[in-house]
C-alpha cells in the first residue's frame, strides 16, 4: 500500500482519517514521519491546509494530505473559523475553546444559532506540486447552549444536527465518518484522484 503523510498531530483527526482511508493507503502521522509543525499563517482554511501539506511533504519526502477545519458560526460573522483550535487561548485546549464559544453565543436567540463545520482538504504529490488537489465541504448544524454527548472531539458536543436529531458527539464514529464535513471532503478527494 502506498504511504502518505497526514499533516496533523490532532489525535482525533488521525483516528478519523485512518478510519476513512483504511484499506486504501497507509497513513503516516507527522510524529512517525519526523515532521515538525509549521505556523498556520494563512487567512483561509485552504491556505492553511496547503501550507501544512507542503511542509509535511517537504520534510518527509512523501505525498501529503492536510486538512484545515473548524466551526463557522453565522451569528459571530464566521468566528471562530480558522482560529477554532485556539479560540480559547491555547492551541488544542478543546474545553477552553468550547466554553468560549458557549459564552460568545449566550445572548443569541434560538433560531439564530446556525453554524457549520467546514473542512478544506489538500493533497500534494510533492512539496512543490503546482497542481494540488483542493476540496472543501461543510456540515450544517446549530450551536447548542450546553454540551451533549461523549463521542468525537473539539466542538462536537455543542454541534447539533437537526437532520440526525442529536449532536455530533452523540453519533457513533462509524456514522460520523460517513456524514461529517471531513468525510465528505475526503470522499470527494478520493473520487477525484486515486490517491493511493
Amino acid at each position: 500500500m502506498r504511504k502518505i503523510i497526514l499533516a496533523s498531530n490532532n489525535k482525533g483527526k488521525m483516528t478519523e482519517f485512518n478510519a476513512l482511508l483504511k484499506g486504501v493507503c497507509e497513513v503516516v502521522s507527522m510524529s512517525d514521519g519526523g515532521v515538525k509543525e509549521v505556523p498556520e499563517i494563512g487567512r483561509t482554511f485552504v491556505e492553511n491546509a496547503l501550507i501544512k501539506a507542503r511542509n509535511a511533504s517537504a520534510q518527509s519526502g512523501l505525498p501529503a494530505l492536510a486538512d484545515d477545519s473548524g466551526i463557522v458560526v453565522d451569528a459571530l460573522d464566521g468566528a471562530p473559523g480558522i482560529y477554532s483550535a485556539r479560540y480559547g487561548g491555547n492551541h488544542g485546549n478543546e474545553e477552553a475553546n468550547t466554553q468560549k464559544l458557549l459564552a460568545e453565543m449566550r445572548g443569541v436567540a434560538d433560531g439564530q444559532r446556525s453554524a457549520r463545520f467546514w473542512c478544506a482538504v489538500v493533497f500534494v504529490e510533492h512539496a512543490n506540486d503546482p497542481t494540488p488537489i483542493i476540496i472543501q465541504r461543510g456540515w450544517e448544524g446549530e450551536v447548542l447552549r450546553e454540551k451533549v454527548g461523549n463521542n468525537g472531539f473539539g466542538y462536537d458536543p455543542i454541534f447539533y444536527l437537526p437532520t440526525q436529531g442529536c449532536t455530533s458527539a452523540e453519533l457513533a464514529p462509524e456514522v460520523k465518518n460517513t456524514i461529517s464535513h471531513r468525510a465528505k471532503a475526503l470522499t470527494a478527494l478520493l473520487e477525484e484522484l486515486k490517491v493511493c
